[in-house]
Formats: structure tokens, sequence, C-alpha cells
């Protein structure tokens, strides 16, 4: 695993706000892992509003202070999907604008197809990508979609499969299926730099197996499954200071080979400053090959 390093805690003006101090060096704050249903059920969460009497999920949240190290301290070449199962892009260029991702039209015009470009030159192996869907999230109230707050991962051994299954025709499917597939989220903030409510994401190999908990993923139409994290010893955390518009973090949440999934909750850094919020997209892909 690469090597922590303590770094001193620092904030540094952004050269596009200048008023605005980034948080910078590794922190120790409270992130959210894991804590069982009370009555020991199995764990749900409702994508949309859930059925009357039943609450959004019936499992909740056990904070736990974790150093977090700051990827901006390392170069950027140590960390890989195929090792870490997260890796930082930079010099990204875009012709997407901040008013492309108001509309869904132009989010799958302009930018779903750097999206696919970036993966096939990024991600060794891969022959052909597939973009599902995405998520804009706004750090701000009222928001749709706010920064999820919770250690988790978007797939599953299960679920990464019935993916494949659910948005190619069955034969496509199990065709592709006999290769190699991963899913890959691609993240971005959209108001740059990040200075509030940071992507925190861990070392795979320093998440053992047994801290996976599936959980239902229950949509209007189907039942998918997402993965909570317990807290370990050993856990090895990151994230990537003020972020900017260039920059690109791939995260892995299925790799039929390697097994590599990462861990990932947005959390809340104490020197960020009061009133700042956080806009961001990530968007979802099979990858195969």
């Amino acid at each position: 695993m690469a090597t922590q390093t303590q770094t001193q805690t620092t904030t540094t003006p952004s050269s596009l706000k200048p008023h605005l101090y980034i948080p910078r060096g590794s922190i120790t704050a409270p992130l959210n892992f894991y804590q069982p249903p009370a009555d020991n059920s199995l764990p749900f969460n409702y994508v949309e509003q859930p059925p009357q009497g039943l609450p959004q999920r019936n499992f909740s949240d056990s904070p736990k202070d974790v150093t977090i190290s700051d990827l901006r301290d390392h170069d950027p070449s140590t960390f890989n999907l195929s090792t870490h199962a997260f890796a930082p892009v930079q010099d990204v260029t875009s012709a997407a604008t901040r008013q492309t991702f108001n509309s869904e039209t132009d989010v799958k015009a302009i930018y779903y197809p750097e999206v696919e470009s970036l993966l096939l030159e990024k991600v060794p192996g891969a022959k052909r990508v597939l973009i599902f869907d995405h998520t804009i999230r706004l750090a701000s109230p009222g928001a749709k979609r706010a920064p999820v707050n919770r250690v988790h991962v978007d797939q599953t051994a299960n679920s990464g499969p019935q993916r494949v299954r659910h948005h190619l025709p069955s034969s496509e499917a199990e065709e592709l299926l006999k290769g190699r597939v991963r899913i890959i989220n691609v993240w971005r903030p959209l108001n740059p730099p990040i200075a509030a409510h940071p992507l925190a994401f861990a070392d795979s190999r320093s998440v053992p197996e047994g801290a996976m908990v599936s959980i239902q993923h229950r949509y209007p139409d189907r039942v998918g499954e997402t993965a909570a994290v317990g807290w370990t010893e050993g856990q090895e955390w990151w994230y990537w200071s003020g972020m900017e518009e260039s920059e690109r973090l791939l995260l892995q949440c299925f790799d039929s080979e390697s097994g590599g999934r990462v861990p990932h909750t947005a959390f809340v850094d104490p020197r960020s400053e009061q009133g700042v919020g956080r806009e961001s997209v990530e968007v979802r892909a099979l990858v195969f090959g």
C-alpha cells in the first residue's frame, strides 16, 4: 500500500477564487461507517420516496475518526486502478461548461463522449465503454441529490453482472460477461476548486471483504445492491484537496477480474469555511476488456 505521510495542515487561496481558502494536507475527521439494523433484519435503502410506513433506510451510521491523507502531496502516478481501485487524472480538457450540466440532453451529447474517450485512454485493456447514468450532487439546502456522507461502494459482486444484464440484450450481456467487466465512476467538480465536503476514498487493499455489507438498493421498478462498509483497523483513506476543473477521479466500483472496489464517502472537513458548498458530477460506466 502507498505510505501515508502526515503533512502540516494548511489552507491556501485558489487562483480561480482568490478569497476562497482550500484546506490542504492530512486531516483527522469522522467518517460514517455501517451500523446494522437494531432488529438484525436485512439492510435496505430506498432510492426514491419509500412506501408509507417504511424508513428511507433501516440501518444507521457509526462515526469513526479517521486520518485522511492528501493525495495532492504525492506523485499521482503512484495510484492506479489495478492496485488501489482509484486513479487521479490531471490536465483533462473539456467542452462542457457549468451550463452543460443543467441539461440532461447536453450532458449526454457533450460530456458523455468525453468520459468514454477518457476511459478508453486511461483504463488499461479497455475496449468498449457503456455509460449508463450520471448524478449531479449539490451541497445546498433542498438539493435533489446531496453528497453522501456515508462510506459505501456503488456496486457489489452480485450487482456488477446484474448491471450488464440490465443495460444490454441477454445474448450480448452473457458474451461480454465471459470477459473482464469493470464499473468505473468518473468524478469531477462543477464549482472548482473543491473547498468543502470533499470526497474521501480508501485503498481497496486496506478494506477486507469482511467489512463489506450488501444493502438492498430499492428502485421503484427493481431491486439492486450496493455495499455499506464497516470500520476495520488498517484502512487507508485519501482525499484530493482542491480538485480543479481539469482533474478527474476514477473510482472503480466493480472488477470481475481482480475484485478491486473503492469505498468512498463525502466528509466534513473542519477546516472548510462556513457556508461553502460543493457541486460535483459522477458518471457511471461499464468498461469491457
